[in-house]
């Protein structure tokens, strides 16, 4: 049997995300908040760290980095976004398209990197 081929992806969270990534057996990402209408997971680790770093701390003194792979035939429907600089890399996944999402995760969504009040224990 052929592995499909699949992408690694990053995402920075804060600690309440956290929490429910945890909750789930760290297998997927909680649904949008009413508010959120796009899941913006992205391609490289350092801009998922500068996220984490310099937006999630100062907004709820912690700031995390999660990686995971995804089924590349689930993000060939996404076309990769440009949100800033050339590096700042992400796919836009309507909020509807979430447990999809998950589904299409390979294996367990691993955290590496904490930022401010370590809250990872």
């Amino acid at each position: 049997m052929m592995s499909q081929a699949t992408v690694t992806l990053w995402r920075p969270v804060g600690p309440q995300e956290l929490q429910l990534i945890k909750a789930s057996g760290m297998r997927e990402f909680p649904p949008r908040l009413p508010d959120q209408p796009i899941f913006y997971p992205v391609l490289t680790e350092a801009y998922a760290t500068q996220i984490a770093r310099d937006w999630n701390v100062p907004a709820s003194g912690s700031g995390f980095v999660t990686r995971f792979d995804v089924l590349k035939s689930f993000l060939d429907r996404y076309k990769v976004e440009h949100a800033g600089s050339r590096a700042h890399l992400e796919y836009w996944i309507p909020a509807e398209d979430l447990a999809d999402f998950n589904k299409a995760i390979v294996g367990k969504i691993e955290l590496t990197a904490s930022f401010g009040k370590l809250a990872a224990d």
